[in-house]
């Protein structure tokens, strides 16, 4: 049991430090290149990751400023609402039959 626990920390730590090269506010857009709505999609998914780095670092941030507009807007918010708030939406009530 504690190997198993050790192991899923290992691989939650190593998927954090992976997928955090792709954080809203990195520098990788710019006006002319900014993030449509894929990326918009991602940022919503990985928005507690970016939540917690961007305390510790003043250019991370949750929500990528230089975005393509509406589209951005409409991805990140799918998948805020997909993500989180899909969960119990879908989940069943145990106390009700």
């Amino acid at each position: 049991m504690k190997k198993k626990f050790l192991l899923l920390f290992a691989v939650a730590i190593s998927l954090t430090i992976v997928l955090s090269g792709c954080l809203p506010g990195d520098g990788t857009y710019t006006s002319s290149k900014p993030a449509g709505f894929f990326w918009g999609i991602w940022h919503g998914w990985i928005a507690p990751v970016s939540l917690v780095i961007g305390i510790f670092n003043k250019n991370i941030r949750i929500y990528e400023v230089n975005n393509t507009g509406w589209w951005y807007d409409f991805g990140f918010y799918i998948a805020i609402i997909g993500g989180f708030g899909g969960i119990s939406l879908i989940r069943k009530n145990k106390g009700k039959s």
